[in-house]
């Protein structure tokens, strides 16, 4: 899934490379999305990066590369579609910041009287927009070993960025709904009230640092009051085809 500024910058540089073979720079990126900074620009480059739309290759400045293009709607029913989610561009109005999921109203006991049935609210890329962890798509019957006290909700993972953690593309994560977290603790964290990833979570002083478990990712440094914890991992289910 994508955010609306995702896929308008996302677009951008596909038909920029298509007209002239050459990406734009941050600047005209900058300007196109009617963004204030470069920095609004930088993170939107390095979501699109973890999402294996973009690359960025070494070594040679403004060397962007698109290696794919999000999936029409209509595609089949059961893929992995990136679509647009509203994320708030700067020339719509943003929509009012979503509470963190609330799956307790869908967890239930399972026709077996034993398993728990947890609500599984969207995809994560390890990054995902927060409206889409908002729409439950199914449920899955856990045992109440997986869970702790509280409420849970799940999510399926997509991309590598937190593969030394064990965390592999297609697992489904147990999430524990909470808003603290303890320094090492893997977080649901919430972004400007926008984006919402899966990392570990530091502080480094007055910041938080969101940690990526692949050495290809860097860290995100930032302020306390652009992130909101909305849970932590406490198990994860794996299926093997």
């Amino acid at each position: 899934m994508l955010t609306r500024k995702q896929h308008e910058l996302l677009r951008f540089i596909h038909e920029r490379l298509r007209e002239t073979g050459i990406p734009p720079s941050f600047d005209e990126m900058k300007d196109a999305l009617d963004l204030k900074s470069k920095s609004g620009i930088h993170r939107l480059i390095m979501a699109l990066e973890e999402r294996g739309f973009i690359r960025r290759l070494p070594n040679r400045a403004r060397a962007l590369e698109v290696l794919r293009m999000p999936e029409a709607p209509s595609t089949a029913r059961g893929r992995f579609n990136p679509s647009v989610v509203e994320g708030g561009l700067a020339r719509a109005p943003k929509p009012a910041p979503a509470p963190a999921p609330g799956p307790a109203p869908s967890q239930h006991l399972a026709d077996d009287g034993k398993s728990v049935m947890v609500p599984v609210m969207g995809r994560i890329a390890a990054g995902t927009p927060v409206s889409a962890i908002q729409n439950r798509s199914h449920s899955i019957a856990l045992s109440p070993d997986f869970l702790t006290g509280g409420e849970h909700y799940a999510l399926e993972v997509r991309g590598d960025s937190m593969i030394e953690a064990g965390i592999l593309d297609g697992d489904v994560v147990v999430i524990k709904r909470q808003d603290t977290a303890n320094t090492g603790d893997i977080i649901v964290a919430l972004i400007d009230e926008e984006e919402a990833t899966l990392k570990r979570f530091r502080r480094r002083g007055s910041s938080i640092a969101l940690e990526a478990a692949n050495p290809a990712y860097e860290t995100r440094v930032l302020g306390p009051d652009r992130v909101q914890i909305q849970g932590k991992l406490i198990s994860l289910v794996r299926r093997y085809n």
